[in-house]
């Protein structure tokens, strides 16, 4: 019997996705010169509750204004159970590529979102199916529940791991080494390639860009191609963490020419630099060298 295999939900690379707060039209216009790939207008956390009917207002010129400077539109919206409903009602007409739900654990999370995003998608005259959700698994039950979560809704093409609310889920100490949250990173990452969805590392909440860009590169060997942000100011900096380097560029090249040489004179594999490349080696190369 054959293995099930996840299903093919290959989407454009997008390798940085900035949370900003909802009703701040200085750091709206800060989020759009970052570069960012994809910018998060975040009706939860970062919108009190009282200045919540003005960030719905905005949501539609915001997400004009985002799209114009090239970057995708996201809206993070309260629980379904809290002002979601409210949300939605505002964010869908809007028409954003993706929304992002806070806490994601379960896969009735997803169906039930699925469903209330159809719903205002008809109202709204929208293409079925035309807005992704982002689920943010920032506890430990959403990052265990991930395949499930994944599952639940075709919708669903990236995922998002948490930080601050996934540090206070396991009752860990914040640390800007976030030895805390290393295994929940290990972890998500594997979750979401099995489930064959992008996984997106989580934000680094201090500020320096520096320790911004180490974080990058760390995730980056661990299988992360992208990375929430915090601050518009570390965009570029996480960017250039996770593109691959001219040196890394060069390598993969030649582990490729030397691969296909070999196969060509009926050679298994070829000797690279001390290292063996075989096939799962020469995939990968060819992975990298096919980046943006």
């Amino acid at each position: 019997m054959r293995a099930e295999q996840p299903p093919d939900r290959r989407q454009p690379l997008l390798r940085t996705w900035l949370f900003g707060p909802g009703a701040d039209s200085v750091a709206h216009e800060a989020m759009s010169a970052s570069g960012a790939d994809v910018l998060i207008l975040d009706l939860e956390d970062f919108t009190p509750p009282p200045q919540r009917d003005e960030a719905r207002a905005l949501t539609a010129g915001v997400f004009t204004r985002w799209r114009t400077a090239g970057a995708r539109a996201c809206a993070r919206i309260n629980s379904l159970h809290g002002d979601g409903p409210l949300d939605l009602a505002q964010v869908v007409p809007a028409n954003p590529d993706f929304v992002a739900y806070p806490k994601a654990a379960t896969a009735s999370d997803m169906r039930e979102l699925d469903r209330a995003i159809t719903a205002a998608e008809e109202r709204a005259g929208l293409v079925p199916g035309s807005i992704g959700i982002l689920p943010v698994c920032e506890t430990a039950l959403g990052v265990v529940n991930l395949r499930e979560i994944a599952a639940a809704s075709p919708r669903v093409r990236y995922a998002l791991l948490g930080a601050e609310d996934l540090a206070a889920d396991l009752m860990a100490e914040r640390s800007r080494d976030a030895v805390e949250l290393d295994y929940a990173r290990r972890r998500f990452v594997f979750e979401c390639r099995a489930a064959g969805i992008e996984p997106i590392d989580a934000p680094y909440t201090f500020t320096d860009a520096q320790g911004a860009a180490q974080e990058a590169r760390y995730a980056r060997r661990l299988g992360y191609r992208a990375k929430s942000l915090v601050r518009p100011d570390h965009a570029a900096a996480i960017l250039a963490a996770l593109i691959p380097s001219d040196a890394q560029k060069a390598l993969a090249q030649r582990m490729v020419e030397a691969f296909e040489a070999a196969r060509a004179r009926g050679e298994d594999r070829a000797l690279v630099d001390g290292l063996w490349v075989e096939v799962p080696t020469y995939l990968n190369a060819k992975r990298l060298l096919a980046q943006p």
